[in-house]
């Protein structure tokens, strides 16, 4: 079913039809939703990654918006996004021969995805006058339904050399250069929308604190703060207080000085401002990124109304090839109506591996091409792939080298493909790379093929969400927010294995879509490493590796149900319906 959205003389109405009638409806009823004044949604976000050739993301968040954008032009929501051009991109990452990751600029050329636009509008930051330009990237969905992304620079021969250089770094410079970058984004985003047109815009969705100053901007307008609220959606994705941005007040002074210091709840116990606290204050729908997550937000962010939707991926993005074929050859219209996956249980087995087994070959031939291992298509092949950190645990498969070596030689032969990038800030981060790197030459030594792919981008993560015979993931309980690498994965007929936590909670089943490591999260946050590792180590030796090896039927059927039960279910088509009828129209 899909949800049909109509915004003409300003009323909003959602109606359900069947796959049958879609096409020829939504192209004769929707088409006045082209214009400018039609759109009633804008999406802000700090990045979004909306095609593998635009360094304008870092990993889960961006990539997440730019899913998010691909599911509003496939549902023909009336919606336009907004984030910052970043001239440097995140950064280009290197493993020289020591292990050490080694950042570089990304050179790229953005006239060659979008073009600029002649309007201008201006900002104040320290005092002096920032001109921002936006430049502009068309999405098209999957029945020619299109939403803008608006990428605003700052580099522009009107501005000084400091501010030119506000959007050229994704998360880069200190805290003074982040609160920069907000400003862009929050109150340049909404004064640039207003610039190019978009008149009656009824909800700003922040994805992240991030964007949460356009709630400033928004108040200068209304001048009333329950008016404000009326037009924000604010989406949380952290359980980890850390990773709520905060600044001191002295450095807001002096940065924005029309910051409202004197609006209560936006400052923390520590007297700074932060940014979620903002985003929070003036939303009158909140949510979080799982059902899981709501409830540890609640418990962040007493005394706010904070709901849940739980994050998707856009199946037709991270679907592969072999998979795409398969499912238009017994699902038709799927790439239109996620919902239906649920019937790849109808998909012959010996067809479902022959489709992995094409895409498994892509994956090896591509690490072999590039690292020169002599990977073998027909080994239990183990992916690891997400930002390098420390509460993603991305060394617990190598807490004991000993018992891998025994799972490998009694169980049946694997191989291990890693890959992920550490801030460049997280030294931490930086050494835990250095120390797998090494590892993977020792294991490779010993008869494990293992690798650490570099510069883990979208292409990679397409090659291994689609290649690898099981997916891992291992954060500390409870701080996986969500999580949707695994989600790729199911698309692809992938199952998890994987910690109780974020939307593994809600797809696992023991057994049929994938296993799980360790306990149900507790909010006690001591955690176990020896305990996950040997439960890991168990289910891999006892279970995982001999099904995959000595019962190929019930491997497959494994398989099809990561297909069915949850690649239907955890996908953006879904999210965004939710986000539809919960937050921007209800």
């Amino acid at each position: 079913m899909l949800g049909i959205f109509d915004t003409r003389k300003s009323k909003i109405f959602v109606t359900f039809i069947n796959n049958n009638s879609y096409c020829s409806f939504m192209d004769r009823f929707l088409k006045p939703l082209m214009h400018k004044e039609d759109r009633v949604v804008a999406y802000l976000s700090m990045e979004i990654g909306i095609d593998r050739n635009m360094p304008t993301y870092s990993g889960g968040l961006g990539i997440l918006a730019g899913d998010t954008i691909k599911a509003f032009a496939d549902l023909k929501v009336p919606a336009v996004a907004v984030s910052l051009l970043y001239d440097k991109g995140y950064f280009y990452q290197k493993i020289n021969e020591n292990g050490e990751q080694v950042e570089q600029p990304v050179e790229w050329n953005k006239d060659d995805f979008m073009k600029p636009l002649p309007e201008l509008i201006t900002i104040k930051i320290e005092g002096r006058e920032v001109k921002v330009r936006a430049w502009e990237y068309v999405v098209t969905g999957a029945k020619g339904y299109t939403v803008p992304i608006f990428f605003l620079d700052t580099n522009i021969e009107q501005n000084s050399e400091i501010d030119r250089g506000i959007t050229s770094h994704l998360y880069g410079g200190d805290t003074r250069y982040r609160l920069c970058q907000e400003i862009v984004l929050g109150i340049g985003g909404v004064r640039i929308l207003e610039k190019l047109g978009f008149s009656n815009l009824n909800k700003y969705h922040m994805n992240e604190g991030h964007a949460s100053l356009l709630a400033v901007e928004l108040l200068k307008r209304f001048n009333k703060e329950d008016e404000v609220r009326k037009h924000c959606v604010f989406t949380t994705h952290t359980p980890v207080p850390a990773g709520h941005d905060r600044f001191e007040v002295e450095l807001v002074k002096r940065v924005l000085p029309e910051f409202p210091f004197h609006i209560r709840n936006i400052l923390d116990q520590e007297g700074k401002v932060n940014m979620t606290l903002l985003g929070l204050h003036f939303s009158r729908y909140i949510n979080g990124v799982a059902k899981k997550h709501g409830e540890i937000s609640r418990d962040m962010f007493p005394g706010y109304p904070i709901d849940s939707i739980t994050n998707g991926v856009h199946s037709h993005t991270w679907t592969s090839d072999s998979f795409k074929k398969l499912f238009e050859k017994h699902i038709p219209g799927w790439s239109v109506d996620s919902f239906s996956l649920r019937y790849a249980l109808g998909i012959s087995k010996e067809e479902i591996w022959n489709a992995h087994a094409d895409a498994k070959k892509k994956l090896i031939d591509y690490v072999n091409s590039h690292h020169n291992i002599g990977m073998d298509y027909h080994h239990f092949t183990i992916g690891f792939a997400r930002r390098a950190t420390a509460y993603k645990r991305p060394e617990l498969l190598f807490h004991d080298i000993e018992r891998l070596k025994r799972i490998a030689q009694h169980a049946g032969k694997i191989q291990i493909i890693y890959a992920g990038k550490a801030h460049p800030g997280d030294y931490q981060g930086k050494e835990t790379i250095k120390k797998i790197v090494n590892l993977c030459k020792h294991l490779t030594s010993q008869g494990i093929k293992t690798v650490y792919l570099e510069n883990y981008n979208m292409y990679v993560a397409q090659l291994m969400t689609a290649g690898v015979d099981i997916w891992l993931n291992t954060p500390m309980r409870p701080h996986e927010a969500s999580g949707t690498s695994g989600m790729k994965a199911c698309h692809n007929g992938v199952p998890s294995l994987s910690v109780l936590d974020g939307w593994w909670l809600e797809g696992h089943i023991e057994n049929v879509t994938g296993w799980s490591i360790g306990p149900m999260p507790t909010k006690d946050e001591n955690v176990d490493n020896n305990a996950d590792a040997a439960d890991m180590y168990e289910k891999l030796e006892k279970t995982i590796v001999p099904l995959y090896y000595n019962n190929r039927d019930r491997w497959v059927g494994v398989m099809r149900h990561a297909i069915s039960n949850n690649a239907s279910f955890f996908n953006t088509h879904r999210m965004v319906h939710q986000y539809v009828l919960n937050a921007y129209f209800h």
